[in-house]
């Protein structure tokens, strides 16, 4: 450094990203759909910050009971300094084999102060909201997995009217299903309950965070004159609506046009 030396230098500072709510993600280590979904989904002045969390790539009972252990350190990650409004656990079978309370505890070891949720909590909020209580379920799931997934809802006070999987282990392989097979899935599963005699359900929930749904949700609603939930439509609903940000958000369905009380 030559000549007078280093010269300080005025600034200001304002809120940075995220002034009208930060958002914390805790999401699975090889997770492919969450953060790219939400991210597109963020109002302005609204951002998210994210930190990851062990898991294995196969989708089992054993593997996904295993995370509970390790929320607490990968959500003390995501520094309390930056003053989140909410936080959220982005796992949707983990969370329901975990059970709810648990996931909410381990994450307030780290935010004790801080809202939190996970996809699971996130749906019964969405079909609370929507006056949903017949509902079709798909899944990417084995079909113990899903058998946990589908008792939760009954116990919850939803009727499972039909449910369906692509039965795939594979995290990774669930990231590349494409949105046309999810479509194809849901009007199969719709069409099966029809064909049964029965009244078409009041919403169809999708669920994994891995499996994709943004960019068909809104036609596929529109289609069939049916709610389509996913895990992701109904936890990135979720975490605004805790954050305090109701912002109608146009193209994800009618779920999108509702808070938190429907």
């Amino acid at each position: 450094m030559t000549g007078r030396g280093l010269q300080a230098l005025p600034f200001d500072t304002d809120a940075g990203f995220g002034g009208r709510a930060r958002i914390g993600l805790v999401v699975l280590e090889n997770d492919q759909t969450v953060e790219a979904e939400l991210s597109g989904l963020w109002p302005v002045g609204v951002a998210s910050f994210v930190n990851r969390i062990p898991m294995e790539d196969r989708v089992t009972p054993e593997t996904l009971l295993a995370m509970e252990a390790r929320i607490p350190e990968a959500a003390g990650l995501l520094p309390g300094l930056m003053g989140f409004d909410v936080i959220g656990y982005g796992c949707t079978s983990a969370a329901t084999l975990i059970g709810e309370d648990r996931v909410t505890a381990a994450l307030h070891q780290a935010h004790p102060e801080v809202p939190n949720t996970n996809p699971i909590s996130a749906v019964l909020a969405a079909m609370a909201a929507l006056g949903a209580r017949r509902v079709a379920v798909i899944t990417p799931y084995s079909a113990e997995v899903t058998s946990g997934i589908v008792g939760l809802l009954s116990d919850r006070g939803l009727d499972v009217v039909a449910a369906g999987s692509f039965l795939e282990e594979s995290d990774a392989t669930v990231a590349r299903i494409t949105e046309e097979s999810v479509a194809g899935a849901v009007r199969e599963l719709v069409a099966s309950v029809a064909g049964a005699g029965d009244e078409p359900p009041d919403a169809v929930f999708v669920s994994c965070t891995s499996l994709r749904a943004f960019g068909i949700a809104g036609s596929l609603e529109a289609e069939l004159d049916i709610p389509i939930v996913s895990s992701n439509l109904a936890f990135g609903w979720h975490l605004l609506r805790l954050a305090g940000i109701d912002d109608r958000i146009d193209g994800l369905g009618s779920l999108y046009t509702l808070g938190l009380d429907g």
